[in-house]
């Protein structure tokens, strides 16, 4: 038998980002993989924006940002759509790179910080006591530890063996996959259209290979029909004008595109997280970084409980917080999805007024960007409260540095403009990182260690900074 204090069960970046703020947070963490080595095979290409914020309070945006290119909007059916470049962040734009990137600086995270990692590892089966979770293996071993977390994806063994339901609907069928070269390269970093003829999607790895996808209204297959390059090739001509020459095909698949979601988030000392709780359509690149914010928002809470520093109830905050967030998600995804693929009236009607209203409308443009970028999605707060309280902190600049950077250690952040308020944080060192700001910000504020507003008051007494750590971060030290 193997301990624990967490397990998380699937190596993908929901997994990997979580293991690595536990580790981080000094949890002893067991992550367990069942694929025996990593693959080059990918299914998300978009990083965006808010994602990419939580990546910088971990130190490894910029890394990432560098495999990829930046793309300062999102074309909706192949016509101008929500433009990006405006929005108020240090990465006003969506990233265009393949999902092992981020796994790949994920897992050297994790590693780093001392997360144990068992690859070819398959769970079998699962149970859950009042003191902890103890997981089976294909290979006869048993792991138990207080937590664990399913971040299995969509075919999730911890969601099966929970007897949780997914319930949902599929909203694409007989999508065809294939990663190509490419004769003519695009001149977009994304083409993508979609009309009578189907739909059709071309990305890049960067390594001179490109995932193409293609849907084709008159030919829908099981999954597991071959898929024919030629047909690919066909609606891929007729959707775009032209293939950009694509030739040898080094996979190619079918896959259909489900909208599920599970109703609780949390069964007792087990959590879900990312596919395995809800899947959408891929339309509008929404999947890898709802996954990886809400491992962003249930690392810091385990960590608090498992410590001592806050009540087990915590841990019912994630379910508050994040299935909202998947319900939008999977509405906006699915909306977008029926937009692109329908044959009806209306929906080729949406495919012609849809991106001229999304450019020119300055509000809902704005709106647009902000939802699909994630830099707008706020937590529920109580009535009265500061109207910062549940929001996303922008990179403040601080004395000597930036909010994002501060959030590195994994610790919340107190930002105050008086000396008095930030002493107070002294009595909970190692659990907050007082700071200044570099310039004049009369509101105090309580940053989560997920980057969002606990607390904010303006111009407090000592006394009201101590409640707020006292009721966030436990009793001092």
């Amino acid at each position: 038998m193997t301990n624990a204090d967490v397990l998380v069960v699937g190596g993908g970046p929901t997994g990997l980002l979580l293991a690595g703020d536990l580790a981080t947070a000094g949890i002893r963490t067991t992550l367990v993989e069942r694929r025996a080595e990593e693959s080059n095979l990918t299914r998300a290409f978009a990083v965006h924006a808010r994602t990419l914020e939580q990546l910088d309070a971990r130190g490894v945006a910029d890394a990432l940002v560098s495999t990829g290119a930046a793309l300062g909007g999102l074309r909706l059916f192949g016509e101008s759509g929500i433009d990006l470049s405006r929005l108020r962040t240090r990465f006003p734009y969506v990233l265009i790179t393949p999902q092992y990137e981020v796994e790949r600086l994920l897992e050297d995270r994790a590693k780093a910080a001392g997360a144990d990692l068992l690859r070819g590892t398959e769970v079998r089966g699962l149970r859950q006591d009042a003191d902890g979770v103890e997981l089976d293996t294909a290979d006869g071993r048993v792991l138990r530890a207080r937590y664990a977390v399913g971040c299995d994806g969509v075919r999730s063994t911890v969601r099966e063996s929970l007897g949780v339901d997914f319930p949902g609907e599929s909203v694409a069928r007989s999508m065809m996959l294939a990663d190509v070269r490419l004769a003519d390269a695009p001149a977009d970093v994304l083409t993508v259209g979609a009309g009578r003829e189907g739909f059709a999607f071309l990305a890049p790895f960067g390594d001179g290979w490109y995932r193409a996808i293609a849907w084709n209204p008159e030919r829908q297959l099981p999954d597991d029909a071959p898929a024919d390059f030629e047909e690919l090739r066909a609606v891929v001509r007729l959707v775009l004008g032209t293939d950009h020459g694509m030739h040898d095909p080094r996979w190619m698949s079918r896959f259909h595109s489900d909208e599920r979601q599970v109703a609780d988030y949390r069964c007792g000392r087990v959590l879900l997280a990312g596919d395995a709780a809800h899947v959408h359509s891929p339309a509008g690149g929404q999947g890898m970084n709802t996954g990886l914010q809400d491992a962003a928002n249930l690392s810091w809470k385990l960590a608090a409980v498992i410590e001592g520093r806050a009540d087990d109830s915590l841990l019912d905050t994630y379910q508050a917080e994040r299935h909202p967030v998947g319900r939008m998600v999977l509405r906006m995804s699915g909306a977008l999805t029926r937009a692109a693929l329908g044959q009806s009236a209306r929906a080729r009607l949406a495919r012609r007024v849809l991106p001229a209203v999304a450019g020119r409308v300055r509000p809902l443009s704005t709106r647009g960007a902000r939802m699909i970028s994630g830099i707008g999605i706020r937590y529920p707060s109580p009535r009265g409260s500061h109207p910062l309280i549940g929001r996303r902190l922008p990179d403040l600049r601080l004395d000597g540095g930036r909010l994002y950077e501060a959030l590195r250690g994994g610790r919340f952040v107190l930002v105050a403009d008086e000396g008095r308020a930030r002493r107070v944080a002294d009595d909970w060192a190692g659990q907050v990182r007082a700071t200044a700001p570099a310039g004049h910000l009369r509101t105090a504020i309580l940053v989560r260690p997920d980057g969002y507003a606990a607390w904010a008051e303006h111009a407090p007494e000592p006394a009201a900074v101590r409640a707020a750590l006292r009721e966030w971060c436990g009793s001092q030290l």
